[in-house]
């Protein structure tokens, strides 16, 4: 009986054990990362990592906001520059300032009392399809005001900015370029022209984007998204590489958005010491090293060298960015979807 008893408290023990080693991160649905690098963290530490897809980065932070009181997570991978002021007004991080920030240039710095720590940063685009586009017979739009227009805005899909980073991103830039007032004509415009506004990313690239089976061959993505159709072509090689890309950037005056991404710990963490070193993770050399042909974003530690395919993505000049645009970005997803996606 005695034997029995002991066995049963030692099973006990044992799974309060294990659950207390289990870190739970939750990430947007684009995040992939090398199950190889994942599993080393976890012998080195003892512990499991549980990862949570939480949608595309702006469901992400709605649902991190939603949960604010019960958190789903410890770690949160995803949100980015233009999410980060939302998540401080809601107060959903404790600062962890990761020692390997001091890799990461400055200027890719989100946040000096450590909510979120830098892991890498991206540039949002417009992208389009060579093959499909040269069958409409048009020449490339150069401006905004151009892609506004009926010709050009019925060929163009976008990623809302009320649920997608990128679709934010393309948002500020575009209040950013025009002015609240302007910006608010030339989404109706385009919106009245024809341009689709769907609920993620991956909705506009791989459904309605014509390279993945859609008929808009004008798509909201990023500057590294040519070297990703390169990278994945069938029959790619590296010592023999095509001459160009499948799809180009479509590098519009005032279209552009530096992108940068984070990782950061939740208030109310359950393993705020291992999440502690799972930011410390993302910021090594090897997550750093396997994110770019993962995520195809750039590293934000400095000194990571990229494969050759990058030569195929383009790295624009960000515009100067008013700070007013960046200062309350929810304020200016409320009034988009006030008075672009509800007029009428």
């Amino acid at each position: 009986m005695r034997t029995i008893l002991l066995s049963t408290v030692l099973a006990l023990g044992a799974q309060t054990a294990a659950a207390q080693t289990t870190l739970t991160v939750i990430t947007h649905d684009s995040f992939d990362l090398d199950k190889k690098l994942v599993a080393a963290f976890e012998k080195q530490n003892g512990a499991r990592v549980r990862f949570v897809k939480g949608g595309d980065a702006g469901e992400l932070l709605n649902r991190l906001v939603l949960t604010r009181r019960a958190p789903v997570a410890d770690v949160v991978y995803g949100l980015d520059n233009s999410l980060l002021a939302r998540a401080r007004q809601m107060d959903l991080l404790q600062a962890y300032r990761s020692p390997l920030t001091a890799k990461v240039p400055a200027a890719y710095r989100l946040d000096d009392a450590g909510l979120l720590n830098t892991v890498d940063y991206g540039f949002v685009a417009l992208n389009y399809d060579r093959a499909a586009f040269a069958k409409t017979g048009l020449p490339l739009p150069k401006t905004l005001d151009d892609l506004k227009k009926p010709e050009y805005a019925r060929l163009t899909v976008v990623p809302s900015p009320a649920t997608s980073s990128p679709g934010l991103a393309f948002l500020l830039a575009t209040v950013n370029h025009y002015g609240e007032a302007g910006a608010w004509a030339w989404w109706r415009e385009a919106r009245q022209g024809g341009l689709k506004v769907v609920r993620g990313w991956s909705d506009a690239y791989y459904k309605d984007f014509t390279r993945g089976g859609g008929k808009y061959p004008i798509v909201l993505s990023y500057a590294s998204s040519p070297a990703a159709e390169v990278y994945y072509a069938d029959g790619y090689s590296a010592a023999r590489p095509p001459k160009e890309s499948p799809t180009a950037n479509l590098l519009l005056p005032g279209s552009t958005w530096l992108q940068l991404e984070g990782v950061g710990i939740l208030k109310g963490a359950k393993q705020p010491a291992l999440a502690r070193k799972f930011v410390d993770f993302m910021l090594g050399a090897g997550v750093q090293a396997d994110l770019p042909t993962r995520m195809w974003v750039y590293p934000a530690v400095g000194g990571v060298k990229l494969d050759p395919v990058f030569r195929f993505a383009q790295t624009p000049a960000p515009a100067k960015v008013n700070a007013a645009v960046t200062a309350n970005p929810q304020r200016l997803v409320d009034a988009w979807v006030t008075g672009v996606l509800r007029a009428r």
